[in-house]
């Protein structure tokens, strides 16, 4: 063991939080031979009973974690990549996007009830307006009749609405659901023709300092080795797709980047399945009214993004089409 002091990892205290932040640690210590220990941190999202959308979105996750790298506190911060706001700040680096897990949102239902097969007028808990506006736009075109509820809450909290038998369903993402080991618990997994996963779900984002220490360079270099470059071209070009609508982490947008023959790979949370050469990379992307009624749903496919600039083009590509067929007008609150 080095004698090193412990690199000290920034997390939220959620259970989840905690899981993958744990997962990051034992890969850190693998690659830098230092021991790391985890330094929980209550966020105001954690904390506030409001719906996320009127505290500001899942950014509101990071913020802390944020503050606390900057003033050095913590080396580094594990972050859910869907959380993250678009725009990065410059004294922080996304030092590493390890490989994707399955971006698929499912649904865990009473009875063991797939989706479709769900009664009319259930009830389906989300706190997502993305997942309301597809699941609503779903049902009304597959002649389902149900009724989308906002929830908030972490896994537990909201499982037992089924359990208790206040809903009959509710919407989570499976990477979630995986990480703390009760993916058996999911009835449905939804495909992502049905609905689109949020912009960088499933993916982590692990960040440091951009300082000009030789520490910091040192934790950059040394972080980057759980870099996977296939899922940050990926959540490279979904985020900003999300950042040229001018949306924030809750709006209702929907965006996947995956490569097309390994597709179904992707969804087993394997994105180099079989060792195929791969050279092109889809962007699909949705956005719509959380009651289904307008869905903008449009796709592209190019190149496979070889540079942070190319994958940021690719988003902005699609982003722009997007507009062009009235996406602006379903968004709500446009971000700041």
């Amino acid at each position: 063991m080095s004698e090193q002091s412990p690199l000290r990892l920034g997390t939220r205290r959620s259970k989840l939080a905690m899981a993958q932040s744990g997962q990051v640690a034992d890969a850190v210590r693998r690659v830098t031979g230092r021991p790391v220990e985890l330094v929980e941190i209550t966020t105001y999202g954690d904390t506030s009973r409001e719906h996320l959308a009127q505290i500001g979105g899942t950014g509101v996750f990071v913020t802390a974690l944020r503050d606390a790298l900057l003033r050095g506190e913590v080396d580094f911060a594990v972050h859910s990549l869907k959380d993250l706001p678009t725009a990065q700040p410059e004294e922080l680096v996304l030092a590493a996007v390890p490989v994707r897990e399955d971006p698929r949102d499912v649904i865990v239902a009473r009875d063991a009830l797939k989706f479709t097969d769900l009664p009319r007028g259930a009830r389906v808990g989300t706190g997502s307006p993305r997942r309301m506006a597809q699941l609503n736009a779903y049902a009304r075109g597959h002649g389902l009749d149900i009724e989308t509820v906002p929830i908030r809450g972490n896994i537990d909290t909201r499982v037992g609405y089924v359990r208790s038998g206040e809903l009959d369903a509710v919407v989570l993402a499976a990477a979630g659901l995986n990480r703390i080991g009760r993916i058996d618990e999911v009835t449905d997994f939804l495909s992502v023709d049905t609905v689109l996963p949020a912009p960088g779900q499933g993916a982590l984002a692990i960040e440091c300092r951009a300082g000009n220490t030789a520490q910091d360079a040192a934790l950059i270099a040394a972080l980057a080795e759980l870099d996977d470059p296939f899922t940050r071209a990926a959540v490279t070009a979904e985020r900003s797709l999300l950042a040229a609508l001018e949306a924030g982490c809750s709006a209702p947008v929907g965006a996947l980047a995956d490569l097309p023959p390994l597709s179904a790979p992707l969804e087993r949370g394997d994105p180099h399945a079989d060792g195929q050469v791969v050279k092109e990379m889809r962007l699909r992307g949705v956005v719509g009214t959380p009651d289904g009624h307008t869905l903008v749903q449009l796709s592209t496919t190019g190149p496979v993004p070889e540079t942070h600039d190319q994958a940021m083009a690719l988003g902005r590509e699609l982003a722009a089409e997007m507009l062009t067929k009235g996406a602006a007008g379903l968004m709500g609150e446009r971000a700041h």
